[in-house]
């Protein structure tokens, strides 16, 4: 770690309550694992400090945001939840922004057009990888003069921390994970996978939302007839994205494996429709709004190469696994239409003609289709080192959980010393944001003790 890297105090806010907020600034090397070259540059890595009246000096906690490709929570958000909860415990909590996102040289599409070619914006995205997010991360550590701190990490932050526990193990006291245990790290992990295995929980989430709401399918066929019928496939919504048949199946991300996406997803759909029957403005606008790829390109370019560890390309796995002869035909929207059946909604995946259809996207179609072919990936997790583990881990695991398979992090379970799991359907993939202090609780227990074994 180079000795030079000092932080920059850039602004202090006060949240009530006796909280208060610091933010710090670090400049780090864009590429941490080869800087021999003079023209790499640095980046800027920020991140903030929230105290409470009773936080410890040298008891923090490091929370590691989920995506890829999204920025820390808002330290206005510490009166309550997990961070009210970690500050009762007497932590400083550290939110920190992984590089790309938030305050941290954050990559908009229009700023990846900058970087040069689509080669360029490729070659520079590599740099915003888990191994370049844990070094990171240890700078923010060294710059507080910390020895040892917990982590917790949600969703891909889970992800974050067993490479963290795979690279640097000593610079963790504990860490605790939410929604997070990544699929058989070292084990034949790849994203065909892990999706063959997400599609049949997507197909589940699709059935209950049918069940929930019996009327839905019917006016879902009605959107999807619509679409099919207007010149060039589709409607322009007021972003200047294309809803098409196939983007309209888009909405299953944030609507079905989310507490309240069910009904979030049936409101749509009852009001889709104008008297006149044209899809409505506020429909076109809800849209726009649910759907995150655009304005966080992050996610989009480089969510399957997460799976990615020590080679082999994605080759647009989510889509080719869809164009399957077992998914083929159950997720064609206009086929399903036609035969009287559900239209199935998809979940987190991403796939190639988003950066057709969806118009900030298509900035970076050149980089996109560079990276689902790249083979040549650094390692994410070290096996032995997990299987030899002897930092206390926690984990909440979601039986019902859409998005991380159950049955693929059972296998890096089993092969993680030293990980107690806690796992319960009465949560889905957010519980961490609808009941913060509960899981935050019950996973402090686990990693300090006194919850016994059983």
């Amino acid at each position: 770690m180079p000795p030079q890297l000092v932080a920059t105090h850039v602004g202090s806010q006060t949240i009530g309550g006796g909280i208060t907020s610091d933010r710090y600034e670090l400049d780090v090397p864009l590429d941490w694992f080869d800087q021999s070259s003079s023209d790499t540059g640095t980046i800027v890595v920020s991140y903030r400090v929230v105290r409470g009246e009773s936080s410890a000096e040298d008891k923090y906690i490091a929370y590691l945001q989920g995506g890829p490709g999204f920025a820390s929570p808002s330290p206005t958000a510490a009166s309550s939840g997990w961070m009210k909860a970690a500050l009762d415990k007497k932590y400083s909590i550290v939110l920190f922004d992984q590089r790309g996102t938030g305050f941290s040289t954050a990559i908009s599409c229009r700023s990846l057009e900058a970087v040069g070619s689509a080669a360029d914006q490729a070659a520079y995205l590599k740099h915003f990888r888990a191994p370049s997010i844990i070094r990171d991360l240890e700078a923010v550590r060294q710059a507080l003069g910390v020895s040892t701190w917990t982590t917790l990490g949600q969703s891909y932050g889970g992800f974050l921390t067993f490479s963290y526990l795979s690279a640097n193990p000593e610079a963790l006291k504990a860490s605790m994970v939410t929604g997070g245990i990544p699929p058989c790290p070292g084990m034949g992990m790849s994203a065909d996978v892990v999706y063959a295995s997400t599609f049949k929980r997507v197909v589940r989430q699709n059935q209950k939302f049918n069940d929930r709401f019996p009327t839905a399918a019917a006016m879902a066929r009605r959107v999807v007839e619509h679409l099919s019928e207007q010149e060039g496939g589709g409607v322009v919504t007021p972003a200047g994205n294309l809803l098409t048949p196939r983007s309209f199946q888009l909405l299953g991300l944030s609507c079905m494996g989310f507490s309240g996406g069910f009904e979030k997803l049936f409101a749509m759909l009852e009001a889709a429709f104008e008297t006149d029957g044209v899809l409505s403005y506020a429909f076109l606008k809800e849209f726009d709004h649910t759907l995150a790829f655009d304005t966080n390109p992050l996610y989009a370019v480089l969510h399957e190469s997460i799976y990615c560890s020590g080679g082999g390309a994605t080759n647009w796995a989510a889509d080719r696994i869809r164009s399957s002869p077992e998914y083929r035909e159950l997720f064609d929207a206009v086929h399903a239409t036609a035969a009287g059946k559900p239209v199935m909604f998809t979940g987190e995946m991403v796939f190639p003609w988003m950066f057709d259809e969806i118009a900030e996207l298509r900035r970076i179609k050149g980089a996109a289709e560079i990276i689902a072919s790249e083979t040549e990936w650094s390692t994410l997790y070290d096996p032995d080192k997990l299987r030899s583990n002897a930092v206390p881990v926690a984990a909440a695991m979601y039986y019902e959980d859409m998005f991380v398979d159950f049955a693929l992090a059972e296998s890096t379970v089993g092969m993680t010393n030293g990980l107690r799991t806690w796992v319960t359907n009465e949560h889905l993939h957010c519980g961490l944001r609808e009941a913060g202090a509960k899981i935050f609780g019950k996973l402090y227990d686990m990693i300090e003790g006194n919850e016994l074994v059983r």
